[in-house]
């Protein structure tokens, strides 16, 4: 701490809203040496004796407030774990969401370790990394890639839809390899790269595509479904100095890099990039802020671009780079119903899809992307024809194989001596095109001796090797295969694309694309079942088309990303008061809907330049109604019925959905 500064501005690590604001202390002797911007400490909080842990922003020598201050109490630690460029995103991102700050801190930085920490301090200065030469991207975005990161560009980028062999028998989607080419021009300029991907399996690929270029030194996995130490482990590692790629899920776009050259974000359309904690900000939000505020390079890449993309490539934030049509791959739209072979029918594959499999299978891996995960999606009474449901909780009953015991698929309770109560019957009967398990079942009678694998959330498989084999796989969990897959079917694309929501378009053609990318350069793709718009962006591989087209019809309806939106969810009462304080026109206001336990929901619809004003409007409201909680809680004493807190959630599409 330099000469005169005696005065700490923390954060308080405190859920209440009203908390969110800097709070002042003044600095013991005893630590005016220690103490730096960035530190946990513990401080004095209300009355003597409690403490509570806190951050701290800022160092000062004077504040307006003329009374006495209280000292900072202890240091938790003695390393700076909230870097200074980290904690101007959190204030950023928390004002645009209308949230707090301490919230998006509590993402970025994880849990002190203190086993690990002092480990990490006793090492001292770390090895002197190797050197790094930049590694030139494939044709299309040669020379883009460097350009950006020099100059901070904004790229939205087609990947093209192809495996590629990174190393000697090491193969990755070749988005994978682009996205490791443009990390190595990074660290070459001595500057550090942050990749967001949406799950474990992209993270995989993306980790051998990196090893492929980059010494293992310079490559850091900072990622939730690590174990606490091995987080906290990689968390110190960013805290230097060294150019760095740093890779994870949504909450690595909050890693710490002062001097940071790249973001890139990988299928920023996955749900998965959705944070679900408050103040829900997307992980392709917070890499836009911090591109803004750090002018490092943004790539968005993806096999299909998501409106929210688009809408910043028409805007001219984003220049688009696309890859030659002489990779594209050869989708093939199919009926679903078709003349053919009696078990082809059976497992729901058109007689042409059926042929193409039955030879492509000869010669290596074929995939077939299914809706979803079991053995068939309901039963039903075999004497009235009437859905099963669960004698609990009336959930619709589903069998994982054909031999396993009825069981609800909302409380999983087993069906055991089931009885129709409209008939009386007790026999069952499938309804429906069957799950996974259930083509696994229908495929493996119709080519005996041929491997069957199924791949869905319960068995998770990263990869399969170039020999023949069927793969039966959900949409989202399909492996890699080595060299490609001969074939690609794309199963039950009406059922998906019927989905109620504001995005099923968008998901689908995500689906499809990302599936479709896994086949070998020259092997077809079925999609089967689907007609339209759909269907033609997919054969043509033209998906930034249906963004423009699904873009324009959102900003007729005015719904999201054409304008922004915020749901206010709360008491009748919290939620009026906190619609009326804001200052937009009636027409966009939609509501109150009762969202159950006394709590209601209404939508406001905005222009972006609003956004500001909206949100600061919203979170006095938040706060007012947290402080007039807490007053009837001290008021009530132990009992009495409280009304719910009052919640804003900013671009939420999720009331959209139906």
């Amino acid at each position: 701490m330099s000469a005169g500064q005696s005065i700490a501005r923390v954060w308080v690590d405190s859920p209440l809203p009203q908390l969110d604001r800097l709070f002042d202390y003044r600095v013991p002797p005893a630590l005016a040496t220690e103490l730096r911007i960035g530190l946990r400490v513990r401080v004095p909080w209300r009355s003597a004796g409690r403490f509570v842990d806190a951050y701290v922003v800022d160092l000062v020598d004077t504040v307006e407030f003329t009374g006495v201050l209280s000292e900072v109490e202890a240091l938790v630690s003695s390393v700076p774990v909230l870097a200074p460029e980290v904690a101007a995103l959190a204030r950023k991102a928390a004002d645009r969401a209308a949230g707090s700050a301490i919230d998006i801190v509590r993402v970025a930085v994880p849990g002190r370790q203190a086993r690990v920490e002092k480990a990490w301090l006793a090492s001292g200065e770390s090895a002197r990394l190797p050197a790094v030469t930049a590694v030139p991207a494939i044709g299309y975005v040669a020379g883009r890639i460097e350009a950006a990161v020099t100059h901070g560009a904004r790229l939205a980028i087609d990947a093209i839809p192809l495996g590629t062999e990174v190393s000697k028998g090491v193969w990755t989607g070749q988005w994978a390899a682009t996205l490791a080419a443009a990390a190595s021009v990074s660290v070459a300029s001595g500057k550090t790269a942050i990749i967001a991907v949406p799950d474990f399996r992209d993270q995989e690929q993306l980790a051998m595509a990196l090893a492929a270029v980059l010494p293992a030194e310079r490559i850091v996995r900072l990622d939730a479904r690590q174990s606490n130490p091995d987080r906290y482990r990689a968390f110190l590692r960013c805290l230097g100095d060294d150019a760095l790629v740093i890779i994870g899920n949504r909450s690595v776009v909050y890693a710490p890099a002062k001097k940071l050259g790249l973001i890139g974000v990988w299928d920023d359309g996955d749900p998965l990039h959705s944070e679900p904690l408050a103040p829900y900000v997307h992980t392709r939000d917070a890499a836009l802020l911090r591109q803004e505020q750090q002018g490092c390079a943004l790539l968005f890449v993806s096999h299909s671009r998501s409106t929210e993309v688009e809408r910043l490539v028409e805007l001219g934030w984003l220049e688009t780079v696309s890859p030659s049509p002489s990779v594209l791959p050869k989708v093939i739209p199919t009926a679903a119903q078709s003349s053919g072979d009696r078990l082809a029918v059976q497992a729901r594959i058109p007689s042409s899809a059926w042929r193409e499999a039955s030879d492509a299978v000869k010669h290596g891996p074929v995939l077939i992307q299914v809706a979803r995960p079991g053995y068939a999606p309901r039963l039903a009474c075999v004497d009235c024809g009437q859905s099963a449901r669960c004698v609990r909780c009336e959930g619709p009953l589903a069998q994982k194989t054909s031999r396993s015991i009825p069981a609800c698929s909302w409380c999983g309770a087993l069906a055991v001596d089931w009885r129709c109560d409209n008939c009386e019957g007790t026999k069952l009967r499938l309804i429906g095109a069957g799950g996974a398990s259930r083509t696994a079942e229908d495929l493996g009678r119709a080519f005996p001796g041929v491997r069957i694998i199924v791949a869905d959330g319960d068995r998770p498989i990263l990869s399969v090797g170039p020999e023949p084999a069927l793969v039966i796989a959900t949409r989202g969990a399909e492996p890699r295969a080595l060299g490609g897959y001969r074939a690609v079917l794309l199963l039950d694309g009406d059922k998906m694309a019927a989905r109620e929501s504001l995005r099923v378009g968008e998901d689908c053609l995500r689906w499809w694309s990302n599936a479709t990318a896994l086949a070998a350069r020259g092997a077809p793709t079925f999609l089967v079942g689907v007609g339209g718009a759909l269907a033609s962006a997919l054969s043509t591989w033209r998906q930034s088309d249906y963004a423009r087209a699904e873009l324009v019809d959102r900003r007729r309806l005015r719904f999201p990303p054409a304008v922004r939106v915020a749901s206010v969810t709360g008491s009748r009462d919290a939620v009026a008061t906190a619609v009326a304080a804001v200052t937009i026109a009636p027409e966009d206001v939609l509501g109150p809907v009762e969202t159950g336990q006394g709590a209601v929901r209404t939508i406001l619809r905005f222009d972006y330049a609003s956004g500001a004003a909206v949100a600061t409007e919203l979170r006095a409201e938040v706060i007012r109604s947290a402080t007039s909680r807490r007053r009837s809680l001290a008021s009530k004493g132990a009992t009495g019925t409280l009304p719910a807190n009052l919640r804003v959630r900013f671009d939420d599409v999720e009331p959209f959905g139906a």
